[in-house]
């Protein structure tokens, strides 16, 4: 396969999925893993994780979902508890995606140099 045809694999990922999920944080982590073919040394396995196939389209996803459900199993967040984080991006976006999703406001802070992109993202689901 080569690099274009792995990111197209990569970037198609999550249409392959025929499961339906309760919950968008029920397919964090379900991220497909390819073996390198014509890309890598003669004699040598080499495989990829697209992280990108995670709904939010980072391994931050991962670290969202891990760090809110740490803090539920150990009661250190309950229901209508605002979270608040210093985020550049990604971790930012994991959090508004799970947050949203479970119900608990989110409140990100950034400083003004990052992607508008970004912002508008977290904003849309529902970050502040």
């Amino acid at each position: 396969m080569s690099s274009q045809g792995i990111l197209s694999f990569c970037a198609n990922a999550s249409r392959r999925s025929s499961s339906i999920h309760a919950s968008i944080t029920q397919t964090v982590g379900e991220t497909p893993i390819v073996k390198l073919r014509r890309m890598a040394p003669k004699g040598a396995n080499v495989y990829v994780k697209c992280e990108n196939a995670n709904p939010g389209g980072s391994v931050k996803d991962r670290l969202a979902l891990g760090t809110i459900e740490w803090a539920e199993k150990h009661g250190l967040l309950k229901p209508g508890q605002t979270i608040v984080e210093a985020s550049s991006g990604n971790t930012g976006i994991g959090l508004a995606m799970v947050c949203a999703s479970r119900g608990y406001p989110l409140v990100v802070v950034m400083a003004e140099s990052f992607s508008i992109e970004r912002r508008k993202l977290m904003r849309f689901l529902g970050a502040k």
